[in-house]
């Protein structure tokens, strides 16, 4: 397997917080440790990918990133994270039916999702339970025209697709027992033409879902039904102000402009963890806008737009919700943004070095035990001895998994042979560890 930029399993700084950025004309993934009271990064150096590699996502339990290459052979590289140093070693590649422009997995955890922009299908691909993706696609669909992401709902059940040349959002029925996805009823929304579908963010509980327009520039707010998953668009909100001077852009396969008007092109959309604030990308003027969220409708609201690297095609807005990292296609630095979380105005930090054609963001928040020279990642498992195997060793979970089951339970008594995969009351003990808190058993 590629070997990763820095040695795995050592620890280079304190920092809990990674980011990783795909460079498409590099071939390969930028690593860096973020500093959560300064926002500063550190380089951690490059790991090798492919021509192409775009876009990028993690794991819900923060293990592994997996990158798909654009170029052919279509495929998706899974790597495993180092939870000390932030360092990535491939464990595994798998063939994808298509050049893939979006990438993202279940709630679970064992179904990735792509969707294909230039093969106009989504495609749905089985994650094994060591979170590597082996075997090809067990599931292609044909949509509309020009797929260009496909997101899951948080309660698991709910799939969105965007079609940016249809004007459409596929809307799909989910079953994570079987990993397959059916046609919701209707099977899909229509959207006024020449908005052009791109990004979707869906808000924190699953009520509304917002997608960013790539020709119109537009915010389209659904609203969405908690019982059925379908969606009812409610409205309409400009990311793109009128002194920009830009006209929309074209749909494809619409004749080139010979008018000589700057058109818009709008990227990535992403949203502050709390829901309050939409981030939006506009790739001919290279500016962030900003919008705000009605707490009690969810209808978002224009507030102003932020210069940035040149060409923005990824954002990503950290888990604490106090950072906004973003790339430039052209620009070889990417930018770090302070969020002010009473207004999400945003407050240039720091640029850094980065590869040619960056484009996708990935930030991964590895929980941290304090204390100890033995501190190390929550959820990490230690090699210990196991006397009855003598040299042989065993997995054991760190003492807190150990402290949160009782003796006599089940999950006890197994848990040094299925750690990592062990189930109590349906949540992973690993997911429980990653949450903030006191650990409780679902009532």
């Amino acid at each position: 397997m590629a070997s990763s930029f820095t040695a795995f399993g050592t620890a280079p700084a304190a920092a809990g917080t990674f980011v990783y950025v795909s460079n498409a004309d590099d071939g390969d993934i930028d690593g860096y440790a973020l500093d959560q009271a300064s926002g500063a990064l550190t380089p951690l150096g490059r790991t090798p990918a492919g021509p192409k590699v775009m876009p990028m996502t993690v794991s819900p339990d923060r293990r592994h990133l997996y990158a798909v290459v654009r170029s052919e052979p279509f495929a998706v590289l899974t790597y495993a994270i180092d939870p000390a140093s932030g360092a990535l070693r491939q464990e595994a590649t798998a063939p994808l039916p298509d050049s893939m422009a979006y990438v993202s997995t279940d709630a679970t955890g064992r179904v990735l999702f792509t969707a294909s922009y230039g093969g106009d299908k989504v495609a749905a691909s089985p994650i094994g339970a060591d979170g590597l993706v082996k075997a090809e696609a067990g599931q292609v669909i044909p949509t509309g025209r020009n797929a260009h992401a496909i997101r899951a709902d948080r309660s698991n059940r709910f799939v969105y697709a965007t079609n940016l040349g249809s004007d459409q959002i596929v809307q799909f029925r989910f079953d994570a027992a079987t990993g397959r996805l059916t046609p919701n009823d209707p099977p899909a929304v229509e959207v006024a033409a020449g908005n052009g579908p791109r990004h979707p963010v869906l808000s924190p509980d699953d009520r509304h879902l917002y997608v960013l327009c790539e020709l119109s520039g537009n915010v389209l707010h659904f609203a969405v039904d908690q019982d059925k998953g379908t969606l009812t668009l409610r409205d309409s909100t400009g990311t793109v102000p009128p002194e920009a001077g830009l006209v929309p852009g074209l749909p494809p396969g619409a004749p080139p402009a010979t008018d000589g008007k700057a058109r818009i092109w709008a990227a990535d959309l992403q949203a502050t963890p709390d829901g309050r604030f939409l981030y939006a990308t506009e790739r001919t003027t290279s500016r962030i806008a900003l919008l705000s969220i009605d707490p009690g409708t969810g209808k978002p609201a224009y507030v102003g737009n932020y210069a940035t690297e040149t060409q923005p095609r990824g954002i990503r807005v950290d888990g604490s919700g106090s950072w906004l990292v973003a790339t430039g296609e052209k620009s070889d630095r990417l930018s770090v943004y302070r969020i002010d979380k009473a207004d999400g105005a945003l407050t240039p930090v720091g640029r850094y070095p980065v590869g040619r054609g960056a484009n996708w963001v990935e930030i991964v928040e590895v929980p941290r035990r304090r204390g100890g020279s033995g501190d190390q990642a929550d959820g990490a498992l230690r090699r210990t001895p196991d006397k009855k195997a003598g040299a042989a060793s065993r997995t054991r979970p760190p003492r807190r998994i150990r402290r949160a089951i009782p003796a006599g339970s089940r999950c006890n008594k197994d848990i040094s042979r299925r750690a990592a995969g062990c189930q109590l009351f349906g949540i992973s003990l690993i997911e429980m560890l990653m949450k903030p808190g006191p650990l409780t058993t679902p009532s």
